[in-house]
């Protein structure tokens, strides 16, 4: 063999390492939400830890509508992993409502932290109670989102008609602030973790005055149609800018999901890399401390887990 050729063998063998090592780094998407809520930027702290924990992962978070259409982009493989409210991912894996005739094998990889119901307005709208949402310019989330699964619930369980008793818009948490800012709406209905910086950023408004309604008393009458997914709960006094007493609301799992198709080994070591690192990804929002080895079972989610995630949570000592 000349001394050439030996080069050019080596050098296609070195190409092939090379082209080989590319092809090995998979991208994984994380499914988030909106850029003003909660969803965002702790996908954004998984992203990073992903990225810089599990090798061969290249992982990036997504902002999207929420959940709804994060499971619509795990449906259709766009997304590897998604953020979900356990309430639309029971729809998506029945197929009903929003996914009707369109079921998503969806599998749990991690619950992750209490949504809390946000139903927010200001002072001098006239809302004290629910039912003064009646004839008032209210938004219900975004399209695509679950905040709007969850607020035509909460709506229809306090006994009003969503179409027929509200001027309804349909906007995303930033926008639904600015609205109220800008007296374009009156109150709007949120669902995320505490604090979220969009319902911040609105009590710190100088000249308005944050309140949040008061709603625990619709969780029986959601559960008693919805399959007893929703508790009650509280937003304590202070979480927010001007919010001077504990706000009474209901409250949903938020759960981390994948297709059932993800390899047992791949879900085994993105669960168990998220789980162990949880305290970085809560430099990119606190509620990643509320990720827990006790709230890992079936109790807090309806959907099935992947066996990788169960292999990893039974072997870390949960009671699943």
């Amino acid at each position: 063999m000349s001394k050439r050729m030996g080069l050019s063998l080596a050098a296609v063998a070195l190409g092939a390492v090379i082209g080989g090592s590319a092809l090995a780094q998979q991208n994984i998407a994380i499914a988030t939400g909106g850029t003003g809520g909660v969803y965002y930027p702790m996908g954004g702290g998984m992203a990073n830890v992903l990225s810089k924990h599990l090798p061969g992962i290249q992982a990036t978070a997504r902002v999207t509508g929420g959940s709804v259409d994060n499971l619509k982009l795990v449906g259709t493989g766009q997304s590897e992993v998604a953020f979900t409210m356990v309430d639309a991912a029971r729809d998506a894996l029945k197929g009903e409502d929003k996914f009707k005739g369109n079921p998503v094998e969806l599998r749990t990889l991690m619950v992750l932290y209490p949504n809390r119901m946000h139903v927010v307005t200001v002072e001098g709208k006239g809302i004290e109670k629910m039912s003064d949402l009646k004839g008032k310019r209210v938004s219900t989330g975004s399209p695509g989102s679950a905040t709007e699964v969850m607020a035509f619930r909460v709506i229809e369980a306090a006994g009003l008609d969503r179409d027929k008793d509200l001027k309804r818009e349909r906007l995303g948490v930033a926008e639904s602030t600015n609205a109220l800012k800008d007296g374009k709406i009156d109150a709007y209905f949120w669902v995320g973790g505490l604090p979220t910086a969009a319902v911040t950023d609105l009590g710190a408004t100088p000249g308005v005055k944050l309140k949040l309604v008061d709603h625990s008393d619709v969780v029986e009458k959601m559960n008693a149609k919805y399959g007893g997914i929703y508790s009650e709960g509280v937003i304590p006094a202070k979480t927010y800018p001007g919010q001077d007493k504990d706000n009474k609301i209901s409250v949903v799992q938020n759960i981390l999901v994948a297709d059932a198709k993800m390899p047992e080994k791949q879900v085994y070591d993105i669960v168990k890399t998220l789980f162990e690192k949880r305290d970085e990804i809560a430099l990119a929002h606190g509620e990643a401390k509320a990720i827990a080895l006790d709230t890992q079972n079936r109790k807090n989610t309806t959907i099935p887990w992947h066996p990788g995630a169960e292999k990893y949570f039974k072997e870390a000592g949960a009671k699943m």
